[in-house]
């Protein structure tokens, strides 16, 4: 029995996981890396035994979660020591840009702090647990330059453990015990509630902290993990970004009211369309308009029925020249930039148009100094399309879209949905792939799609191909993205190699909330490598990845929404970033906080892991004390009162050494003496009587 039993479970483990066994990896000259195929951290730190549950150097018997005063303030200061490889440093920068986005964690250059990280270059990637308060390493080691990998990792220094050290994990996934590699088994221990809390969230298999599913294993295509729904065996331990729910509990664990760099975002679901209002200057106006088979709205794309709105100005009546403006409601700004994003449709004749304005403080107080940004000419092309629209305001201001009718002939209207303003810096390139199944049916392997190209702020030209059925004859399910610079009106001028640059590519999740987009980010800098030299009209060499991302995942949440494909790119300089260490200035020593050290002194703690045991050490428990002693703790240490009597008392380090009083025992000694010369003297008067 039992051994039909261990062929059943083999058999269902290599059912569930026959889509995930191990591929050699193609690392070839054009290949930045093995994209989705890449090791994920715990492959990375193989060998690293020290560490806990594969990437925590600390201890598992404090739980920053629970000990307030592991928790950090905000924002954190940060060191980028000059160990890091150049593209580590700007993913890092990258990562603090997706808490800032979704949370109110932030950070901040380190200036003499006695609590910050310090990023480093070690063996592998991990972090301590929680603010030690005498500074403390993030190592992004070799390999571990990803954004997804500095924000797993930031998220333990935050204070988070992994999601299957639940204490109700077993309700959701399966632990194979007999798979895990000999001595790795302590990995996968589940906590109580009352050392890792879940800060009241349901279990979350898309988690950026949730272990792989082949993760210790000793098969490499047998798993040790799997998911009681079976859909979510691809899932768990995603590195994408962040989850709904991880941003949840950093939230909630930080008491976030407000992120960073979000000023407004609107899908118009709502009747008091976020705040919006109608200028009254025009002759027409925007109408919030519920989704049909005809216009189906961009937030939904017509999937529920008697759901989802936008906005519309119709253009197939009135005089030339009318006009709706949508206005929004007065923002403040931290920042000097600030990039629109939103999706419009023009289903009119070409020339009908769509401006964007903003207003600012006219030096009164008044929010009324008009001016007009950026204007978007229909095609005639009906479809949704996104546009980004840089800002640069740095007083309270307003946005507004203004709808003009072209053309006496327009028959149609102009549509906008899904409005996003965030204080950052627009991509410098974005690709909108139409009907992107079609494209993926009729484009053989090893076939780019060749994308226009673009500059980015220094004047450098650029382009994207995209290989939808695959570049590499062995990974025919995977998208291929390669990055190449093209020949540009400012060659001349440019700096060539284009040396020190990262190169980013982004598939877009289209989730109109942009803090739940979980797009598929990539980069990569750049060298003195021939291929970065000045191009030629007909060269410029490619490079990228061909394993980008699979089209399995392509097709689940919002990548294809509408069957698009949306595909951002920049191209940045970050000479800056090759010399960012500052030497750690020693704080004064107190009785709370001890003395810093320099980074280069900083090392992990050399703790073997062990289960939890309690948290504060009582050196009275259990009590050591004998023969009704009492144990005080005096400045930290244990010593006995020991117990005494009328005749008696106990002395010792236990009390385990028994006195007699030395008064009572001469009473004793004198009375026995006296005993013994009065029963002689009676024995000697009878004798004398007889």
């Amino acid at each position: 029995m039992g051994s039909a039993d261990g062929l059943r479970k083999i058999a269902v483990l290599i059912g569930i996981f026959a889509v995930l066994k191990v591929q050699a990896v193609p690392l070839t000259g054009d290949n930045a890396d093995a994209g989705e195929l890449r090791d994920d951290i715990l492959e990375i730190n193989r060998g690293l035994n020290h560490l806990f549950e594969g990437d925590i150097a600390v201890d598992p018997n404090r739980n920053a979660i629970l000990d307030q005063t592991r928790r950090w303030k905000f924002p954190i200061p940060y060191i980028l020591t000059d160990s890091l490889d150049l593209n580590a440093k700007g993913v890092i920068l990258q990562a603090f840009e997706e808490y800032r986005l979704r949370s109110c964690v932030d950070f901040k250059p380190y200036e003499g702090e006695s609590s910050y990280v310090s990023f480093t270059k070690l063996d592998g990637c991990w972090s301590f647990v929680g603010d030690d308060r005498v500074g403390q390493n993030v190592s992004i080691g070799a390999r571990c330059d990803t954004k997804a990998i500095v924000q797993h990792e930031l998220l333990h220094a935050l204070g988070f453990y992994h999601e299957q050290s639940r204490s109700d994990r077993d309700d959701y996934v399966k632990i194979w015990w007999d798979e895990i590699e000999e001595g790795m088994q302590h990995n996968f221990n589940k906590y109580e509630d009352d050392f890792i809390t879940d800060l009241n969230t349901a279990y979350d298999y898309e988690s950026i902290m949730h272990y792989r599913p082949l993760s210790f294993n000793k098969n490499e295509s047998i798993p040790t993990i799997t998911t009681s729904i079976p859909y979510f065996n691809e899932i768990i331990g995603q590195r994408l970004d962040f989850s709904a729910v991880d941003i949840t509990r950093v939230n909630r664990m930080y008491d976030c009211a407000n992120t960073h760099t979000l000023l407004d975002q609107c899908s118009f679901e709502l009747i008091n369309i976020c705040g919006m209002i109608q200028n009254e200057a025009d002759n027409a106006d925007w109408v919030q308009t519920l989704s049909n088979p005809a216009d189906p709205d961009h937030t939904l794309a017509g999937r529920c029925r008697d759901s989802g709105y936008f906005m519309k100005f119709d253009t197939s009546s009135g005089a030339i020249g009318n006009s709706a403006m949508l206005e929004s409601r007065i923002l403040y700004p931290k920042r000097d930039e600030q990039c629109l994003q939103f999706f419009y449709k023009m289903s009119g004749v070409a020339g009908d148009k769509l401006v964007i304005w903003i207003r600012t403080d006219d030096g009164t107080g008044t929010v009324q100094n008009g001016r007009r940004i950026h204007t978007i000419t229909g095609d005639g092309d009906a479809a949704w399309k996104i546009a980004h629209v840089n800002l640069k305001v740095t007083e309270k201001f307003r946005y507004f879209f203004q709808g003009i009718r072209g053309s006496s002939v327009s028959s149609g209207a102009i549509l906008i949905d899904d409005i996003t303003l965030t204080e950052s810096i627009c991509p410098s390139a974005v690709w909108q792939i139409h009907k992107f199944s079609n494209v993926l049916a009729t484009t053989p392997l090893g076939t780019p799609v060749k994308s226009n190209c673009f500059y980015n702020s220094e004047g450098y030209a650029f382009g994207i191909n995209v290989y939808p059925s695959g570049k590499d004859i062995a990974y025919p399910d995977y998208v291929g993205m390669t990055f190449f610079l093209c020949s540009g009106e400012n060659d001349a001028v440019m700096e060539w190699p284009a040396k020190n640059r990262q190169a980013t590519i982004v598939a877009m999740d289209q989730d109109p909330d942009v803090r739940l987009r979980m797009s598929s980010t990539r980069s990569f800098t750049t060298d003195t490598d021939p291929r970065w030299n000045k191009p030629t009209a007909t060269s410029g060499q490619e490079f990228g990845w061909s394993t980008f991302i699979s089209i399995q995942h392509l097709q689940r949440r919002s990548f294809l929404k509408n069957d698009d494909l949306i595909i951002t790119a920049d191209f940045n300089d970050l000479t800056h970033l090759i010399k960012t260490e500052v030497p750690v200035k020693p704080a004064a020593p107190s009785n709370e906080i001890p003395e810093e050290k320099p980074v280069s002194e900083l090392k992990m703690r050399p703790e073997t892991p062990k289960h939890r045991e309690a948290r504060a050490a009582n050196p009275c428990g259990p009590n050591h004390c004998i023969n009704g002693g009492v144990c005080v703790e005096s400045k930290g240490e244990a010593s006995c009162r020991c117990a005494s009597s009328q005749t008696t008392y106990y002395t010792g380090k236990r009390c385990e050494k028994t006195n007699i009083d030395r008064g009572i025992l001469g009473a004793l000694i004198g009375g026995a003496a006296g005993t013994v010369v009065l029963t002689l003297a009676i024995f000697t008067i009878i004798r004398r009587a007889q």
